[in-house]
C-alpha cells in the first residue's frame, strides 16, 4: 500500500479491501459568471474531484451543466453575462441550469487547478439547433484539487518545566532539540516535497499523549521524535522504532524514562466488528512498522555520512510517542548529554546543521521510496 498518512485514520487501501462506500463526488464551493470578450466566463471552485458535461437544451434555451453527485455550496444563483442571462442549481438534478439570452455553445475555458472553467460563446442558431437534436454532451471534463503535501509532524522532545537530559556543562536537552527541529523544519520546507508542523514550536512542555495525538488529528504520514537523552558509556546518534520487547537494555531504560511523563491515549477505530477491527488493527501495524523500518534505515544511512553513530545504530524499545499505530514513527537521539564529546558537539549550530541535513534526506528518500506523494490522494 502506497498510502501511507493519506488517510483520515486507516490507509485508504484498507477501507477498500474491505468493500467500504466510496467517497462522495466534490463539492462546488463559489462561482460566478463574468464578460471574457463576447463570451460570458463560468468559474466554478471545486474541493475534491468532480466529473462535469454539459448539453445543450431548447424550449427555452439553455445549456445544462451536469454535476453528477456534486453538494452544491455556490450562490443559489449566478448573474449573467454576455450571451447568459444567468443560472441557478437544481439540487435534485445535480444539474446547474444556464439561460441564455442567445444561441451560444460552450468551449472549455483556461485551464485552473481545482475549478471548472468554461468559455459560453454565442454560435449560430443553427448550430445550437444540431446540438440539441444530437441530444448528447458537448463538452465534459474533470476538476481535481490538487492533494495537499503529504505532512510531516516532528516532535522536539521535552519542554516547559521538562528540561529532560541535562549535559555537564549545564545544556539542556528542551533547547538542543527544539533548534535541530526548527533547521530540519526549514530544509524539508525548502524541497517542497512535504508540509512539516513541529509538535511544540517554542518552550512548553507537552505532555506524550498529546504528540501522539497532534500527528493522529493532521493525518500525518510520518511522525519524528528528537532527543538527547542520557545514558552511561553511550555516545553518538541513533534510531529507535517501537517494539513492545526492547532490543537491549539501554534501550528499554531510555524508554522508560521518555514515557514517565504520562501515558499514552487509547486507539481510535471506526465503528466495526469487532472481527473487522481486529482485520483493521493487524493491516495497520504491518504497514506501519514497513514504514517505520524504512525511516530507521534511512536515517542511520544518513547519519553515519555525518555524524558519529551508536554502535547497533537501529534499536527498538517500547516509546510511547512512537504509538500511533496508523502512523510510521521514529524516535531519533542526536547525541547523548551525558557524554561531554556528544554535549560539547550538540551546542555547535555547525553539528545540528549536519544533523538536520542528514534528516532531511532521510525524509525526502522515505517520501519517495514509501510513495506518499500529493498525486497519492
Amino acid at each position: 500500500m502506497s498510502g501511507l498518512g493519506r488517510r483520515p485514520l486507516l490507509g485508504l487501501g484498507l477501507f477498500a479491501a474491505l468493500g467500504a462506500a466510496p467517497a462522495r463526488a466534490g463539492s462546488i464551493v463559489g462561482g460566478s459568471i463574468a464578460a471574457a470578450g463576447p463570451a460570458a466566463r463560468l468559474a466554478l471552485p471545486v474541493q475534491g474531484d468532480q466529473r462535469w458535461s454539459v448539453r445543450a437544451l431548447d424550449d427555452p434555451r439553455r445549456l445544462a451543466l451536469h454535476l453528477p453527485g456534486a453538494t452544491w455550496r455556490g450562490p443559489a444563483s449566478l448573474r449573467g453575462a454576455g450571451p447568459v442571462r444567468a443560472a441557478r442549481f437544481v439540487e435534485s438534478d445535480d444539474m446547474l441550469l444556464i439561460d441564455l439570452a442567445a444561441p451560444a455553445l460552450p468551449r472549455g475555458g483556461p485551464a485552473r487547478a481545482g475549478h471548472i472553467v468554461i468559455d459560453i460563446r454565442r454560435a449560430p442558431a443553427a448550430d445550437f439547433a444540431a446540438a440539441v437534436r444530437a441530444g448528447r454532451d458537448v463538452l465534459a471534463g474533470v476538476a481535481r484539487t490538487p492533494a495537499a503535501l503529504p505532512l510531516v509532524v516532528l516532535d522536539p522532545g521535552h519542554g516547559g518545566r521538562d528540561p529532560g537530559a541535562i549535559g555537564a556543562a549545564g545544556t539542556q536537552e528542551k533547547r538542543i532539540v527544539l533548534a535541530a527541529a526548527l533547521d530540519l523544519k526549514a530544509r524539508l520546507e525548502a524541497a517542497r516535497t512535504c508540509r512539516v508542523v513541529l509538535t511544540r514550536t517554542r518552550d512548553v512542555f507537552v505532555p506524550l499523549a498529546d504528540r501522539v495525538e497532534f500527528a493522529r488529528r493532521r493525518d500525518a504520514a510520518l511522525f519524528v521524535s528528537l532527543h538527547a537523552d542520557s545514558a552511561p558509556g553511550a555516545r553518538g546518534a541513533s534510531v529507535y522504532t517501537l517494539s513492545e520487547t526492547a532490543s537491549d537494555a539501554m534501550s528499554e531504560a531510555l524508554a522508560r524514562r521518555e514515557n514517565r511523563a504520562d501515558i499514552a491515549g487509547g486507539l481510535r477505530l471506526p465503528s466495526v466488528s469487532p472481527e473487522v477491527q481486529r482485520i483493521l488493527i493487524s493491516l495497520m501495524r504491518q504497514e506501519t512498522r514497513a514504514g517505520s523500518a524504512r525511516i530507521a534505515r534511512l536515517a542511520v544511512r544518513e547519519l553515519g555520512e555525518e555524524v558519529p553513530l551508536l554502535p547497533n545504530t537501529h534499536r527498538e524499545a517500547s516509546f510511547v510517542v512512537l504509538k500511533a499505530p496508523e502512523i510510521p514513527s521514529a524516535l531519533i537521539e542526536l547525541g547523548f548529554l551525558s557524554d561531554p564529546r556528544d554535549e560539547a558537539a550538540l551546542r555547535r549550530p555547525d553539528h545540528r546543521a549536519r544533523l538536520a541535513s542528514a534528516l532531511a534526506r532521510a525524509v525526502r528518500h522515505w517520501l519517495e521510496a514509501t510513495g506518499v506523494q500529493a498525486a497519492a490522494g
